[in-house]
């Protein structure tokens, strides 16, 4: 006669034992969230030092195309291109780009001050605005700002504190990429390492396409601001234009952030000029937008417009300023990501990734 078979002790060690493997998944999920919202200025920061390694590495990629040159070679020849353009532009413009600097810091409050004054005097004005909060209310909101617009450090010296990790990291990781690349690819099993490579070269294509296009897109729009701004006779012409080819990194945003300084300056001085300054700007990004944009997009990466100011929002409310500067290059990656990983992996959707559209 067989003997009854006891499955109940099985069946709950079974249990069990799931139950504590979700437990202990959830929890290292809520840790590994808790770490990132905790960290998230050291890892936006380490995000800047490898964007600027990408465009390090395609800039030396390119020069050792063209001049046949080895990549040890190719590599340094780019610094040392950069440090003398920048070397030789600062000893250049440095009085100048100081001289304005000290007067647009003395013009604003001013310049808000005259803008406060002209909205007082207009009842429609008043009523639809509210009036414009007062310079102390300005600055405190701002000083709410400045412990979210950093990467790491905050204020003046962290600023340049910052930029001297995101060179120097940059200049370590762009010399020896794949180093760090098989570093983390040694973390993926075995079965899906190849596909780990793909996915991180293609994440590389992407951001080193659209760093070309926008660092083409700085470079016209800062000229362009500059040139027009002078033109038209509004004082500190050149360092407005330098913060409108800056503010560029930034889509959409950027453009009108960079206005700002510019229509208070001019409005100072008349709101003819503030008028004319408004249509400088509408111009330039015209041309931005449907002259270069679509030929750089055609050469680089296009990203969907609602796509790119909802990331622009998303990642601003959470980080701050370093968050909306970073948002873009952050969406190119998390589009790499889930076209590769989901659409093309778990949903075996044929599709283009986003450097390849």
């Amino acid at each position: 006669m067989n003997e009854p078979r006891n499955d109940a002790p099985d069946s709950k060690r079974e249990f069990l034992h799931r139950l504590v493997l979700m437990d202990g998944m959830a929890l290292l999920f809520l840790l590994v969230l808790a770490g990132l919202w905790y960290a998230a200025d050291a890892l936006l920061l380490i995000f800047a030092c490898i964007l600027f390694a990408i465009l390090l590495y395609g800039m030396s990629d390119t020069i050792r195309q063209r001049l046949h040159l080895r990549r040890k070679f190719a590599l340094p020849l780019v610094v040392a291109l950069l440090l003398a353009i920048i070397g030789i532009g600062g000893w250049l413009m440095a009085p100048q780009i100081a001289d304005q600097s000290d007067k647009l810091a003395e013009a604003i409050p001013h310049a808000i001050e005259e803008l406060r004054k002209s909205l007082n005097q207009n009842d429609l004005a008043r009523r639809l605005l509210g009036g414009v909060p007062s310079n102390e209310k300005l600055l405190a909101y701002l000083g709410r700002m400045v412990p979210n617009a950093g990467l790491f450090f905050s204020g003046v010296l962290g600023a340049f504190g910052n930029v001297l990790i995101i060179i120097f990291v940059g200049i370590y990781f762009a010399a020896a990429p794949y180093t760090y690349i098989d570093g983390f690819v040694l973390l993926v099993p075995h079965n899906k390492r190849e596909r780990a490579r793909e996915v991180l070269s293609e994440i590389g294509r992407t951001l080193s396409k659209w760093l070309m296009g926008k660092f083409a897109s700085m470079v016209l729009v800062g000229t362009l601001t500059a040139t027009g701004l002078a033109l038209l006779g509004v004082p500190l012409a050149l360092i407005l234009g330098i913060i409108a080819g800056l503010l560029d990194f930034i889509p959409y945003l950027g453009p009108l952030m960079a206005g700002v300084p510019a229509l208070l300056i001019a409005f100072s001085t008349s709101p003819t000029q503030a008028l004319y300054v408004v249509g400088l700007f509408g111009l330039i990004q015209l041309i931005e937008g449907y002259m270069l944009q679509p030929f750089i997009e055609n050469k680089t990466v296009s990203l969907p417009p609602a796509l790119t100011i909802v990331m622009q929002v998303l990642f601003g409310t959470l980080f701050g300023l370093a968050g909306v500067a970073l948002a873009t290059p952050l969406t190119a990656v998390l589009a790499v990501v889930v076209t590769m990983l989901y659409v093309q992996d778990v949903l075996g959707d044929k599709v283009k990734t986003p450097s390849e559209q």
